[in-house]
């Protein structure tokens, strides 16, 4: 069920930003990249891929880094650290919460670049593991139109719930899926069945896998750029 009244998401009054990095082209910004990164890093960890991505400069692409915030993770013994939910083995439905509000700071930067000026047709959510997760739970709900998005060593939280709650305006979304077949953490068949119920779901799913494990490949960044290329 997509998009139907009885699903609706009620939308939150736009939440304070969260601290974040920002990468501005050399010339006035036509499209973003709101980059999420992973568990227990921050948002200076993808900060390097840009120049590595070997854009034209024609595109003319702001990059945004946010920090996810500290809390307790409970996989990690209840150690604080940047998570952008809480992480509970095991479990399906531990972390929606965090989720949740987690998805609605991302959605904060979506309305301020489009306060800005920037079209939300172009605008794009990256995120790597468990940003991967945000980015999915993020753009497939939004109410808006979205450039696409690229899921890197990640998954699809909750098949269920993102069944029942995305939005029509983002039917066919393009997404762009990395992985690693020898990912210790998120094992390579977790994303293949993510990628499934999203194809299902008519999600226009590009896959790609890597010998590599829980990490970014040059090989992969390639074919970020050439994504980020088609789609802007």
């Amino acid at each position: 069920m997509c998009g139907t009244p009885q699903f609706g998401i009620i939308w939150p009054a736009m939440t304070e930003l969260l601290e974040h990095i920002t990468i501005e082209p050399k010339q006035p910004a036509s499209a973003t990249v709101i980059w999420l990164h992973g568990l227990g890093a921050d948002g200076h960890d993808f900060e390097p891929i840009v120049p590595e991505l070997k854009l034209p400069s024609s595109l003319a692409i702001r990059f945004i880094f946010p920090h996810a915030p500290i809390r307790p993770v409970t996989i990690n013994g209840g150690e604080e650290m940047r998570a952008w939910y809480d992480f509970v083995p095991h479990s399906e439905s531990e972390g929606r919460d965090d989720m949740d509000q987690s998805a609605a700071q991302i959605r904060a930067f979506i309305e301020r670049e489009i306060s800005a000026g920037i079209p939300s047709e172009r605008i794009i959510v990256a995120g790597f593991s468990q940003g991967g997760v945000i980015a999915l739970h993020t753009a497939l709900r939004h109410p808006a139109r979205l450039g696409g998005v690229i899921a890197l060593s990640t998954y699809l939280y909750d098949l269920g719930s993102t069944d029942a709650e995305r939005d029509d305006a983002n039917l066919a979304l393009p997404i762009l899926m990395a992985h690693g077949t020898h990912d210790p953490l998120i094992p390579v068949m977790r994303a293949a069945t993510s990628r499934e119920n999203l194809i299902k779901m008519s999600y226009d799913v590009r896959w790609y896998d890597y010998p590599m494990a829980h990490q970014v490949c040059l090989e992969e960044v390639d074919q970020i750029s050439l994504f980020l290329q088609e789609l802007l």
